[in-house]
Order: C-alpha cells, then sequence, then structure tokens
C-alpha cells in the first residue's frame, strides 16, 4: 500500500494525519486498518515503534464519528487499557492529535497523580478513555466511572500486563463491559498466555503478525560481561567513562535497587535519576523530561520504562540485573538503536542469574558473545553458567529459608536466656 488514501478514512481524519507528514503506512496499519473499520475483531502481534496506536486508533475514531454524537451525556465509548503511566500518555496524546478535527472528548486515567482533573472530567463527559487499570477500577469501584457504554476496547502490550501482574484486574475490566462491542489485543510477542488470555474476550479475530524488518536483536551490539554481583556499580562506573557512554538506561530487577544504584553514581560524580513505579507520575516525568533534554545522561529504570519510553538518542542500554522474563530483555535493549542509529547493549551477569541467561539466549536465538575487556572479569563464573551450572535462580528463597532459621535461632536464645 502506497499511502494513506488507500485506506478510505474520513476528511477530519486524513487532515489529522496529513499534518503528522504520514504518508505511507506502516505493515501493521495497511493490514490492520481496513478490517477494523469493518468492525472485526483483532489479534495483532508488532513491536514497539512499529505504528501500532495510529493502526488501531484511527479505524476506531472513524467508526466513533460515522455513529455520530448520541443523545444525552457522554458516556465512555472508547476503552484503551495501557501497562503503564508512560504509554498511557503517549496513547492519549495519539487519540487526541488523530482526532484534533473530530468532536470527541478524551481521558486520560492513570495513578501517581491527583483524581480531582480525573473525577471533573467523568463529570463533564467522556467519549475515549485511555487508562492504567489500577486508577480506573479504584474509579469505577466508587460509582465514578461508567464503563457499561463501551463499544471499542483496545488491549494494548498485552504480554506487559501478564509480566507486570495485571491479569486479574484485566478480567475484573472486562466484566463490567457490556458483551456487543469491538475488540483488540495488541502485543509485542504472543506467548501461550497471551494467547489464552485472547480467546477470552475476542470473537472470530483477525490476526496480524508483523515481523520487524530488522530485529532489534540483531541491530544491536550485545555483550555479556560475567561479574560479581558486589562489583556490579564499580564496573558500571568504569564503562560510563572507557566506554564514552552519552546516553544510556540502566535497568534494575527491583525499585530499591534502582534508588539504591542511583545513589551510588550520584555519589560518583554521574548525573542519574531512578523511574519506578514507586516514583510520583510528577517525579518520573521530570526524570524522563531531564533525560530526554540530556540534563541526565543516566536513566536508572525497572521495567516500567522497557516499553513506551522514546528517547531516539540512547546510546547504550545496561542490563544491571538480567531480568526475570527472557522477552524483557529484548524490549529493554530495543531503547537503543533507534532511528537508524547504532545502539550497543551490556548485561552484567553475577552467578545467580545463569538460568536468566539461558532464557534469554534461547529466546533471541544466539548466545551472546562474552566481553572480558574489564578489571572484574570472572573466568570461574563464566565456565559454571557457560557449561550448564551455576545460577539456581533461587537466591531469594534460600535467604529466606537462612532468615527464617535466623530468627529461630534468636527466638531459642531469648527463650534459653527467659528460662535461666
Amino acid at each position: 500500500m502506497k499511502d494513506f488514501s488507500q485506506l478510505d478514512l474520513i476528511d477530519p481524519i486524513q487532515k489529522a494525519i496529513t499534518a503528522k507528514n504520514y504518508v505511507q503506512p506502516t505493515p501493521i496499519q495497511a493490514r490492520a486498518i481496513p478490517p477494523l473499520l469493518e468492525g472485526r475483531d483483532m489479534l495483532g502481534c508488532a513491536q514497539t515503534g512499529t505504528g501500532k496506536t495510529a493502526a488501531f486508533a484511527l479505524p476506531v475514531l472513524q467508526r466513533l464519528a460515522n455513529e455520530g454524537k448520541p443523545k444525552g451525556r457522554r458516556k465512555v465509548r472508547v476503552l484503551v487499557l495501557s501497562p503503564t503511566r508512560e504509554l498511557a500518555s503517549q496513547i492519549g496524546v495519539s487519540f487526541a492529535e488523530y482526532g484534533k478535527h473530530l468532536p470527541f472528548r478524551q481521558q486520560t486515567v492513570f495513578g501517581g497523580v491527583s483524581e480531582k482533573p480525573q473525577i471533573r472530567a467523568f463529570n463533564k463527559g467522556v467519549d475515549i478513555l485511555v487508562a492504567c487499570p489500577g486508577r480506573l477500577l479504584d474509579l469505577h469501584g466508587r460509582g465514578l466511572v461508567d464503563l457499561s457504554h463501551v463499544d471499542y476496547f483496545i488491549l494494548d502490550e498485552a504480554d506487559r500486563m501478564l509480566d507486570m501482574g495485571f491479569v486479574p484486574d484485566v478480567r475484573r475490566i472486562l466484566k463490567a463491559l457490556k458483551k456487543d462491542r469491538q475488540n483488540l489485543l495488541f502485543s509485542a510477542t504472543m506467548p501461550k498466555s497471551v494467547v489464552k488470555l485472547a480467546k477470552s474476550f475476542l470473537t472470530d479475530p483477525v490476526r496480524v503478525d508483523i515481523a520487524p524488518e530488522k530485529p532489534a536483536v540483531e541491530a544491536i551490539d550485545q555483550n555479556v560481561m560475567f561479574v560479581d554481583k558486589s562489583k556490579k556499580s564499580a564496573l558500571l562506573c568504569d564503562l560510563l567513562v572507557d566506554r564514552n557512554v552519552d546516553s544510556t538506561i540502566v535497568f534494575t530487577r527491583t525499585k530499591r535497587r534502582a534508588n539504591h544504584l542511583t545513589k551510588k553514581l550520584d555519589k560518583a560524580g554521574f548525573k542519574a535519576a531512578a523511574i519506578h513505579g514507586n516514583k510520583s507520575q510528577n517525579a518520573r516525568r521530570r526524570a524522563l523530561k531531564s533525560f530526554q533534554n540530556g540534563k541526565v545522561k543516566i536513566l536508572v529504570a525497572t521495567d516500567v520504562a522497557s516499553r513506551g519510553i522514546d528517547v531516539d538518542t540512547v546510546t547504550h542500554v545496561f542490563n544491571y540485573d538480567l531480568p526475570h522474563e527472557p522477552e524483557s530483555y529484548v524490549h529493554r535493549i530495543g531503547r537503543t538503536g533507534r532511528a537508524g542509529r547504532t545502539g550497543s547493549a551490556i548485561a552484567f551477569c553475577d552467578d545467580s542469574e545463569g538460568k536468566k541467561l539461558r532464557a534469554i539466549e534461547k529466546t533471541i536465538g544466539e548466545e551472546i558473545d562474552v566481553d572480558k575487556d574489564h578489571r572484574f572479569h570472572r573466568d570461574n563464573i563464566m565456565s559454571a553458567i557457560r557449561n550448564g551450572g551455576g545460577g539456581s535462580g533461587n537466591g531469594r528463597k534460600k535467604n529466606r529459608k537462612s532468615s527464617n532459621r535466623r530468627r529461630s535461632r534468636g527466638k531459642n536464645k531469648k527463650y534459653r536466656r527467659t528460662r535461666n
């Protein structure tokens, strides 16, 4: 398909996309928009950065426009669920831009910010709602949001929803919707768990699978460094200087680790900011803005930032901790090597992360090259993991057991002191 004129979009939408300099639809747009305009349910698989939002927003806006404005107070007729605040914000902006010449009201809802403006918007009436599950369920549970008139339901980044444990929330939201509606599910990957979720609410869906023209794992220079866990922060500081790192995202597994590492980097003289789920939305916005404009060179993040944050200037991604889910590795490293630029992804692997590394390599279909060119390289860790040993992944469980034993011994000592 050569241009958008072949998609038979109405003039107000054509005018909006022309203003954004859209000329030729991306593969996901060319294949998804026609069946969605016909009212079909859809199961779509496409990586981030492929134009997925326009693929579902444009046809939904057109169908909404063709229905006309209903009588009486505005009701939520379009619901888009997003796993993260950043992605929800981006989707909300896209709907506003694509629908700027249409008479619809759009609202984006998520936690971490005051609910008062959101409630005021619902009191005035909302046609299109983009939301994260937690805040939406809270408002709905208090009777502040009516979801019984939703005609179009879009579940975006479904695999991320599963990773973050939102599936029970999604199912609760689905129960609040009317049965007669058009359903869309989009996901960057399509594991069995996503397919199972899709079957639970999609009806005879059209399936669209878009393979990236150049897989992220091929477009990015990847390396793994074997290092003791206690030396990871020192290794990172070395690399930030030695590798001439200009703009980087450093991924940790937990919020606590992100905060701790950010403080270490600041103390070592590096400008860093943390972004994770415990940060307020305003704090996350400030951190992201400082990173985007170059005031902060290092963004330390949990997987909340592995999707939905598009900063084309990221030169390096560090997997300070390997992720629990191997698919998350692909999404993390996809933050670099964007817009035709080169990118570098460096993973740190300690002796507890062998299974995680092997799962990642199985997912990407290749063994990641080992980089020994650093003063903290550990041959024994590399040999153990490459030979199939090490990295039980049960460190936290063992720690809990040993902690329980310590507490038990402490109680026994206290008991003996009492008796004596």
